[in-house]
């Protein structure tokens, strides 16, 4: 009977050991990578800010609510000598066919589409990554779009955009994505003449 005390005390100090032994690798290891990993991010965030507003020299960061609800929107102002010339909202959505997408999107004081550009995503290589600019130029469709004129839906959703052959659901999803920065930007920004000439029944 002691013997196998004995043996269950040893077990459990042994698996305590391991335990607390792969916690503090885990630790450690985390601790190590956090602050590179959060370096490449926003180094990853610069980039995509400055790819999809004009040049600036000064930069102004505030959080917005969408409409309808979500999580808050990152909008990065960006000012030339003083003059807004664009803002870049980082965006999500939550309908990729393989989770969350999210991305920039610049656009003019107007509202005009500058560009887009994907921050992270784990859609399917080959298909739905290439929404990525170095994948393919797919999203270069959206530069110059008015989403008060253009319908930023795929095709197949009788919008303006072309869907990506055999991802359409990644393809949805960015115009999702995309579409929610806009209402945002609309909702918070835009002049109430804007929005009377967009939606003439408010």
């Amino acid at each position: 009977m002691a013997k196998r005390e004995s043996n269950f005390v040893n077990m459990v100090v042994t698996l305590f050991l391991v335990t607390a032994i792969a916690s503090f690798t885990l630790a450690t290891v985390y601790n190590l990578t956090a602050e590179p990993i959060a370096q490449a991010r926003e180094a990853k965030r610069q980039a995509a800010i400055s790819q999809v507003v004009p040049d600036f020299n000064q930069l102004e960061t505030q959080m917005f609510l969408p409409p309808g609800g979500g999580d808050s929107l990152e909008f990065n102002f960006a000012y030339k000598d003083g003059e807004m010339v664009g803002v870049a909202i980082n965006t999500y959505t939550n309908r990729g066919y393989s989770g969350e997408i999210t991305a920039m999107v610049g656009l003019d004081p107007q509202g005009t589409i500058i560009d887009v550009v994907h921050l992270q995503h784990a859609e399917t290589p080959g298909l739905g990554d290439k929404i990525q600019k170095d994948k393919s130029d797919w999203s270069d469709q959206f530069i110059g779009m008015d989403p008060s004129v253009n319908n930023i839906r795929v095709k197949q959703d009788n919008g303006d955009i072309d869907a990506i052959t055999a991802a359409t659901i990644t393809a949805r999803a960015y115009c999702d994505a995309i579409q929610r920065a806009y209402d945002t930007y609309k909702k918070h920004f835009l002049s109430e003449q804007q929005k009377q000439e967009e939606d003439p029944v408010l």
